[in-house]
């Protein structure tokens, strides 16, 4: 029997042993009781302040959405003012994203207003609500990233729209979602000059979604760039 072995067995038989190691738990306890009660005491705290944390975002979440109730239903009418500023009566969405930001609700805000602002021309403005919105979510986040890219093709800046084109067609890759971002990164990339890069998109395009509806045109796109690049 190996010694190891052979102590441990001693060690359980042996209440002489085993009152030792009592005592030793007992001396260390009491050595140490004033660190353990402040270790005990940060863990209680952190636990609270984590409920609190989440009782707070319950609460802001259910006042955000009361909030931005007729906001969403201007919005949905195309009545874009009244929907980003209020009427006086109910706070519009900027108010509800500004105010309530952290919050579900107030977070998707910041999408509402954001796209709002991309129906109204004002892409900057567009840009820093969207940059702002994040969610675990396949739709919405990749949606969110296009947005972003289209603002900065109407500001003329393709290698910038590129890349959240990029972001969005390699967020949560899907059949149903990802060519359309693909295609949009290969405009925008061969708008920016970049036509290796757009002749990349194109053939992901026609090799990984042959069933998409974006394929037909990745394919002739893909072959008139082959062409003009002798590829």
């Amino acid at each position: 029997m190996a010694k190891n072995e052979k102590s441990g067995i001693e060690f359980i038989e042996s209440a002489e042993a085993l009152q030792k190691e009592i005592g030793k738990a007992e001396g260390f306890l009491a050595q140490n009781k004033k660190v353990l009660g402040i270790v005990g005491g940060v863990v209680l705290v952190a636990a609270l302040a984590v409920v609190g944390y989440k009782y707070w975002v319950n609460q802001q979440n259910q006042e955000a959405e009361t909030a931005m109730f007729d906001s969403v239903y201007y919005f949905e009418s195309d009545s874009l003012d009244l929907a980003l500023n209020g009427t006086g009566g109910n706070m519009g969405l900027i108010e509800v994203a500004d105010q309530y930001g952290n919050a579900p609700a107030g977070n998707l805000a910041k999408f509402y207003v954001g796209l709002s602002y991309m129906k109204q021309g004002k892409f900057d403005e567009a840009i820093n609500y969207l940059n702002d919105f994040s969610v675990d979510d396949i739709v919405l986040q990749g949606k969110s990233y296009a947005l972003i890219g289209d603002a900065y093709l109407e500001k003329g800046d393709a290698a910038q729209a590129a890349t959240y084109y990029e972001k969005a067609a390699s967020y949560k890759p899907s059949k149903s979602l990802t060519p359309g971002y693909l295609m949009k990164l290969a405009t925008a990339q061969e708008v920016a000059g970049n036509k290796a890069a757009a002749l990349e998109a194109y053939t992901e395009i026609v090799n990984e979604y042959p069933n998409s509806s974006d394929y037909l045109a990745a394919l002739k796109y893909k072959s008139m760039l082959e062409t003009e690049t002798g590829e």
